[in-house]
């Protein structure tokens, strides 16, 4: 069986091409979007997510009614990197209780973790945010 010659015009080989490249291009940032959650990491560098921690997770603390008898004190956790960011934080409540603040960012999923523990028991589980960063998030 003989398949028909199908003709086409230089004219209407560009604007297939064109529209072609479109489509991929309307595809492939929709599948970037949705792949990587359009999200972006609150604090791109270990010192930013340590100096910023004490404070949001304090505020964190102070929406979930704990209130603490000094400011927390962090550091860097073993094995950090570039591209894994790990912080913890310790201090104590007002009423005497240990608080432990660990927080994460990894620039690969663009992703930050918090959780917050009390007297050993969680405030907060693998939140994406903390305090004022939530409505930031939000709006």
């Amino acid at each position: 069986m003989k398949m028909p010659r199908l003709r086409i015009g230089r004219r209407q080989a560009l604007i297939l091409g064109s529209a072609a490249l479109l489509v991929i291009a309307v595809v492939g940032g929709g599948a970037f979007l949705l792949l990587s959650g359009g999200q972006e990491l609150q604090y791109k560098t270990q010192a930013a997510l340590r100096k910023a921690l004490p404070v949001t997770a304090t505020a964190e603390l102070h929406k979930h009614g704990v209130r603490l008898g000094a400011p927390l004190r962090c550091a860097d956790l073993p094995g950090w990197t570039k591209k894994k960011m790990r912080v913890s934080c310790t201090g104590m409540t007002s009423d005497e209780k240990p608080v432990e603040v660990f927080g994460s960012g990894e620039l690969e999923t663009r992703k930050n973790y918090y959780t917050i523990l009390v007297n050993g028991r969680p405030v907060v589980e693998n939140a994406s945010c903390l305090g004022a960063d939530c409505r930031k998030q939000e709006g």
